[in-house]
């Protein structure tokens, strides 16, 4: 009889005493066919732009569109009519009722336009009763006047005429149209003149002589 002595186990009937090993070789397979799960923070993730480049400016700004009203009219600031300082500032229309007599002022400025043109009156001694196109259109006729005695050598004398009939007619309220008969030794000329209240006195805005 031997020493040692062997104890042997039945396996119940249906049992399976085999042991299943996983492959460790097809279970990495898998894993590493599998797609990994980006991981999630919780932030969006920023996009960083291109470097510009050197002597490239950075693209404008688009500006968004405005949009349109829902009554279909264009948007655009209330448009006011330009300021015009001569009407707060400058002459004031004055009406007839409030100034003076035209007919003084009618025979003064024809006798001092035709001493004016003849050389024998200074301009500027009626520049407060005439607006300024009238004294620059006066002045250019005193200059021709002027060259055209030098180049005769003429010496400016006081002329001799005496005022004829006086034709007086009111277009509108406060202003006064008017033509003076000048008879000279020489001939008669004719001066027209135009006068307009402003600020309650008589002005010429018009003077020609003919």
């Amino acid at each position: 009889m031997s020493s040692g002595f062997w104890l042997s186990f039945d396996t119940p009937t249906g049992v399976d005493n085999s042991v299943s090993t996983p492959d460790t070789r097809t279970e990495l397979a898998v894993n590493s066919a599998a797609p990994t799960p980006a991981r999630t923070t919780g932030t969006t993730p920023k996009t960083r732009s291109a470097p510009a480049r050197v002597g490239e400016h950075p693209p404008a700004a688009v500006p968004k569109p405005v949009p349109a009203p829902a009554d279909g009219t264009m948007a655009s600031k209330p448009i006011r009519a330009p300021f015009v300082p001569d009407e707060f500032f400058g002459a004031q229309p004055t009406g007839r009722a409030t100034l003076p007599n035209p007919q003084p002022l009618i025979e003064n400025l024809t006798r001092c336009v035709i001493e004016i043109l003849a050389g024998a009156r200074d301009l500027e001694q009626i520049a407060r009763w005439v607006s300024d196109d009238v004294y620059r259109h006066l002045l250019k006729r005193v200059v021709l006047s002027t060259r055209a005695r030098q180049a005769k050598g003429v010496t400016p004398i006081r002329p001799m005429f005496a005022l004829g009939s006086v034709s007086v007619c009111e277009p509108k309220d406060g202003v006064i149209e008017a033509v003076v008969i000048v008879h000279a030794r020489a001939r008669s000329r004719a001066v027209a003149l135009r006068l307009e209240g402003l600020d309650h006195r008589w002005r010429a805005t018009a003077i020609n002589v003919l």
